[in-house]
């Protein structure tokens, strides 16, 4: 039987914006995806976009200083495989598009489109536009045209060749991308049936090849009659990044059509939540995780930019966002594109040591907070580079995906040499000093999470952070000896590490009885909240960073995201902490309402829960943040999973053991997810009065349920 909640249509948005819809209605399977532009509209953000293929430029600084980053590395938009066109028998082209219907199943992949299209004489046919991408074989999407006379009948001749015409727009907005115009094309055609065109990047030196394939002739003549239909396939291809294309033995539209609903059919059977209660939040949650899988890289070379493969915003960079907001998803539904997420990390280790020497550490790794090919993309460095905390944010992904796999062999080979050389960066990073009269291990000038407050000394997540990341690698490295020993690890630098992490400083104020953000955030005043406008948020927008600097405002979680990663702390202790830090938190962030929604769950503020979660659950469907045209909010999306799972689901592996607790909200009637773990697939239900497992293959587990443990088979 049908769900009605795994589709959404042009009738569940507020808002007909032609660029939001394509944003909204994008399709992706992780190597490239297609934003759903109108095939007969020019449109300055349509276009075809393929992950980890960027343009390098300079980037240019009034004033420069070493080991400022010296490139920008954005995103490439290439040509829109959606586009045709149709000249009517006087040569006229039917120019004039209205969209009639669209809508996404999440079940099979397939997005259909219809228009209504008509020539200057206002006489008109209608167009039915079906695409759906192939995932066995990433490089391959299906569009299917169907033509229905209105009230046009004659000749038609369809036209399908690639636009390599460039229609972008500037801006000053620093979530949007840059213009690249260093692009090289080479076209061909091929018996008048396939058009293949060869992408060179000026800069970068990147190049890929793209390709469509129209059985009956790039450009066909047909003629429309009463009462008759015109339909023909166009199967198009995006090859890898310096790959090549096999235009022989091509798939059928109907083959990749069924391609897509096997991966769609398996991926729902591993990954499903069901809320019983509010069918457009279903729908919404289904929308997430459908875009959340089709934005994310799976070869282990590519990550999931901050707009997924939706729109060109972020400039199609990897954040930290990948192991805090969207890697938890995979670790517990899908653990092999998790694997592969950390895989990626690996593979710009390299990269990532050189960073740390930049910045005058000598040993271990830095990651860069902004990139796509491992060299740090962030021209402004207080909000970028010393984010110091993104080398912890991988070794915690690393752990969760250890706890929940087990995957020892991974370990050995790829994870232990991350988090060793993540934690040798924070053993040479920071430095002792005395604090109340104690020895303490700080680290200074950094920035935490919230990027409204920049170049503290000991940020507490940070801190928090860099402790864990250094107990992980003395864990690892006893459990390891051999393969750490390899690595170059003595017992004297493993005793090191232990002993600074014993005594790194976690700021806190005894007065309030919080865990304090920096050294210096009590003494600020806090943000004219109460003299604001309304219209002035974000505050990046309309303020001076240096203006922001000088309060306690928070962009997003801080603190408490710390809070909510590690449970260490009271529940009174957490209860202070959450009404201090959310009084001064503007959620110009769309990272931070998660966050919030999960804590308030798990403290048992349940309508603060719904309330953050619902505005979370839509952010996109609703245009919550105002750009969603430039792309998703994809780390939104794993956010909203996260809230539902480690919130309300209160799911966690805490002392070696899988934990949930019900935390379920009142206006559900129950809650249904499946997770994997250690190599069993469950079913967790969720009642108002009762918690449900069932193991729907693999070994009995001990799960502790609302504090009790017991084996569930």
């Amino acid at each position: 039987m049908k769900n009605d909640t795994k589709n959404i249509s042009i009738h569940d948005l507020q808002s007909n914006e032609p660029s939001y819809l394509e944003t909204i209605f994008s399709l992706a399977n992780g190597h490239f995806g297609i934003r759903a532009s109108d095939p007969i509209a020019n449109s300055s953000t349509a276009g075809t976009l393929v992950n980890g293929f960027y343009e390098t430029s300079d980037i240019t600084y009034g004033e420069v200083a070493y080991g400022y980053a010296k490139k920008n590395q954005t995103i490439v938009k290439l040509p829109d495989l959606r586009n045709i066109k149709f000249v009517d028998d006087q040569q006229r082209a039917f120019d004039q598009s209205q969209l009639i219907s669209e809508s996404l199943d999440f079940e099979t992949g397939l997005l259909n489109s219809t228009y209504k299209i008509s020539n200057p004489d206002g006489k008109s046919f209608e167009l039915n536009l079906q695409a759906v991408l192939q995932q066995s074989n990433d490089e391959v999407i299906g569009l299917r045209y169907t033509i229905k006379p209105v009230d046009y009948f004659g000749k038609v001749v369809g036209i399908k060749h690639f636009n390599t015409d460039s229609a972008t727009q500037k801006s000053d907005d620093p979530r949007k991308s840059r213009t690249v115009d260093t692009l090289t094309y080479a076209k061909k055609t091929i018996d008048g049936q396939q058009e293949l065109i060869e992408v060179t990047t000026k800069y970068s030196q990147m190049s890929l090849a793209m390709a469509m394939s129209v059985s009956t002739g790039l450009e066909q003549v047909f003629s429309l009659q009463p009462n008759q239909t015109v339909t023909f396939d166009v199967i198009g291809l995006v090859s890898k990044i310096n790959g090549i294309l096999d235009l022989d033995n091509l798939p059928k539209f109907e083959e990749i059509l069924k391609d897509s609903t096997d991966f769609w059919q398996e991926f729902w059977q591993n990954s499903d939540i069901e809320i019983s209660g509010d069918d457009s939040l279903n729908q919404a949650i289904h929308y997430n995780l459908f875009q959340l899988v089709s934005s994310t890289g799976r070869d282990g070379k590519t990550n999931i930019p901050a707009k997924g493969l939706s729109g060109t915003g972020y400039e199609g960079h990897y954040f930290w966002d990948t192991e805090m907001y969207m890697s938890p998803f995979f670790a517990y539904t899908n653990p092999e594109i998790a694997k592969n997420l950390i895989k990626y990390r690996y593979s710009v280790l390299d990269e990532s040591k050189k960073r740390a020497r930049t910045l005058g550490v000598k040993e271990g790794a830095l990651f860069s907070w902004r990139t796509i090919n491992g060299q740090e993309a962030s021209a402004y460095y207080p909000a970028g580079t010393a984010q110091y905390h993104i080398d912890a944010d991988i070794a915690y992904a690393i752990d969760r995906y250890y706890k929940v796999t087990d995957d020892k062999e991974f370990m050995k080979n790829y994870g232990l040499e991350l988090v060793l050389e993540t934690a040798r960066f924070w053993k040479n990073f920071g430095s002792y000093s005395e604090i109340h009269c104690k020895k303490r291990f700080c680290f200074f000038d950094v920035t935490g999470p919230d990027e409204y407050t920049a170049l503290v000394n000991n940020n507490y997540y940070t801190n928090r952070m860099a402790k864990f990341n250094l107990l992980f690698a003395v864990d690892l490295i006893d459990e390891f000896p051999k393969k750490a020993k390899e690595l170059g690890v003595s017992a004297k630098e493993r005793d090191q590490m232990a002993n600074i992490a014993a005594a790194i400083f976690l700021p806190y104020d005894q007065i309030k009885g919080i865990n304090q953000q920096d050294d210096s955030s009590f003494k600020k005043p806090v943000w004219p909240f109460e003299t604001t406008p309304k219209e002035n948020y974000p505050l990046l927008l309309h303020y001076h960073p240096l203006t922001i600097y000088r309060y306690q405002v928070n962009k997003q979680a801080d603190t408490l995201l710390a809070d909510f990663l590690f449970d260490d702390i009271s529940h009174d202790q957490l209860v202070k902490e959450y009404d201090y830090y959310e009084k001064i938190t503007t959620h110009d962030s769309s990272l931070s309402r998660s966050i919030f929604s999960a804590l308030a769950a798990r403290i048992g503020l349940k309508q603060k829960a719904y309330d953050y979660f619902m505005a979370t659950a839509k952010t996109d469907l609703i245009d919550l943040q105002g750009n969603s045209a430039d792309g998703l909010h994809v780390a939104n999306l794993g956010g909203s999973w996260l809230t539902i799972v480690s919130g309300f689901g209160g799911l966690r592996v805490k002392d070696g053991l899988l934990t949930i607790d019900n935390h379920l909200p009142d206006q559900w009637d129950k809650l249904a997810i499946r997770i994997k773990y250690q190599g069993r697939l469950l079913e967790i239900v969720y009642r108002k009065d009762a918690t449900e497992i069932h193991i729907i293959h693999g070994e009995p587990l001990p799960i502790k349920v609302d504090g009790i443990e017991e084996t569930f088979k």
